[in-house]
């Protein structure tokens, strides 16, 4: 099975209690297992989130069957994911460049090393 990785980046809203609130929702006893199984549901094989101040960074590993217009009609459709999407925009904040709607933003490669 041929798979490929995808990078993105969104912004918290600045705050250092929201930080660590949007930190605590992250952490392996607090996920939510039907964002969890949504996310794999979707073709998603591995993902990782980082942190940088306010800027998260997120690399996830996909199969073929993953489309990013998949994604986002299964999340429309799943109203567990909409109440945690609601939820995280409580913490999150539009990077530089999104669109009305917009919070994670594909990243454009640059360099690679040879």
């Amino acid at each position: 099975m041929a798979t490929r990785k995808l990078y993105y980046a969104c912004d918290l809203i600045d705050k250092p209690e929201l930080i660590q609130e949007y930190k605590r929702y992250h952490t392996k006893e607090n996920a939510w297992p039907e964002i969890t199984k949504s996310i794999k549901d979707s073709g998603i094989i591995d993902m990782e989130i980082y942190i940088l101040a306010n800027r998260l960074f997120m690399i996830m590993e996909v199969d073929e069957s993953y489309t990013p217009e998949r994604k986002q009609m299964m999340d429309a459709a799943n109203p567990k994911v909409q109440e945690w999407e609601k939820l995280m925009w409580q913490f999150q904040q539009a990077p530089p460049g999104a669109k009305e709607g917009e919070k994670w933003l594909e990243m454009e490669q640059i360099y690679k090393l040879p």
